[in-house]
């Protein structure tokens, strides 16, 4: 797998003007990419993909040695789900996308082999695998997860216990396959996790992404969808609930780059405590081939107690005029004082309102999994943190 290349400036994001300037690449797809790591200039937070990321907070990840042995994990046995390790020079590895940050392509460059998730079978199935034990040394880490034609599952990525975690999750959706693919970042409040999770959807298949992060210091899940064949259909979720002091990030990319594809991307946050902190970053990107396209995004982000920030930032580019629609939306604010006076009126206790309050609001996202016992587990961990435990 090689670099695209370009010069050195432009790996900032920068491309020459005329009177001997830089300029800001304006096209997301544009962006300089590479799985070496040393193609990348050390990180210091001015970058556009950094500018909003507490870079200090895992500067071992971007620039120092990571330990790309395999992790630790625990899977379910299901049938039509095969879990296997495959060589780095496995002809999968890189065809769903590449890294275009130092801090994914610092795991590219180090991890020894690659976690296999092979979905097969048309029946529903579900399937969990389990991170653990991963420590507080920096460690790099690979996943490919690759759905036959026709096939059909749901995939629980989880991450619990203590992390230093840099790592690419690719995601291969066959023709006519139908995916659902859960991210879940329960990890101790210490932990730090990078990922970049690159998927790539074949005609008329279908891929449900869900972003879910409620532990760890860092969390910074950036996944990339491409929308690579005609008729396919991505619907990308996120649910996330900061805390004092907690960063949690999410950068979406969806490239629009086939006829009569279709994108809805909905992420809900929530905050409470002093320093909580929420990056969400939308982009969407229908290419000149994408006729027919149907999108839309939006974040929204509801904001519990004072000392919190919420950065949020839709952004829309349009290569052709033939759409079915696009657009996009973003909002933050305090909880609706109507609805807490309606619920007070009613003789619940106002403690208890709020957090019918932010139920309400999160359970949008936790009711499309898909997944009863995940849906149940998840309502009661946004429970947990709604009562500071």
């Amino acid at each position: 797998m090689t670099s695209t290349a370009m010069p050195t400036a432009e790996q900032h994001g920068l491309v020459a003007h005329t009177d001997g300037a830089f300029v800001p690449v304006q096209t997301r797809s544009e962006r300089f990419r590479s799985v070496n790591v040393d193609d990348f200039a050390p990180v210091n937070g001015r970058e556009h993909e950094w500018k909003l990321s507490p870079v200090a907070a895992f500067a071992d990840l971007t620039g120092g040695e990571l330990d790309g042995s395999r992790p630790t994990i625990e899977t379910t046995d299901v049938a039509g789900v095969a879990i296997s390790w495959i060589a780095r020079t496995d002809a999968r590895i890189g065809s769903a996308g590449i890294p275009e940050e130092r801090a994914s392509a610092n795991a590219w460059s180090t991890f020894g082999e690659s976690l296999l998730v092979s979905v097969t079978g048309e029946d529903e199935k579900v399937a969990v695998i389990t991170r653990s034990g991963l420590g507080s040394a920096p460690r790099a880490a690979h996943t490919v997860i690759e759905a036959a034609p026709f096939s059909r599952a749901l995939i629980v990525l989880r991450g619990i216990g203590d992390a230093r975690l840099s790592e690419n999750v690719e995601i291969l959706v066959g023709e006519g396959a139908s995916l659902t693919v859960v991210s879940l970042q329960e990890w101790s409040d210490d932990s730090v996790h990078l990922a970049s999770q690159f998927a790539r959807l074949s005609r008329d298949s279908f891929l449900k992404h869900i972003v879910v992060s409620l532990g760890g210091k860092v969390v910074r899940v950036n996944p990339s969808t491409h929308l690579a064949e005609q008729g396919a259909d991505i619907e990308a979720l996120g649910l996330y609930f900061a805390d004092a002091g907690q960063h949690l990030e999410q950068q979406v990319f969806v490239h629009h780059d086939a006829p009569h594809t279709k994108s809805r991307v909905t992420y809900k946050g929530a905050l409470q405590g002093s320093g909580a902190r929420t990056v969400w970053i939308g982009d969407v990107l229908i290419g000149q081939k994408a006729t027919g396209t149907d999108s839309y995004e939006q974040n929204r982000n509801l904001v519990l107690t004072d000392g919190t920030r919420a950065d949020s930032v839709p952004n829309l580019e349009i290569e052709t005029g033939d759409i079915a629609g696009a657009g996009h939306a973003s909002a933050t604010g305090r909880f609706d004082d109507e609805q807490l006076f309606y619920l007070m009126a009613r003789g619940i206790r106002e403690d208890e309102a709020r957090r019918l309050v932010v139920r309400g609001f999160l359970t949008e996202i936790v009711q499309k999994i898909g997944s009863p016992e995940l849906e149940a587990r998840l309502n009661a961990a946004v429970e947990a943190e709604l009562q500071g435990n």
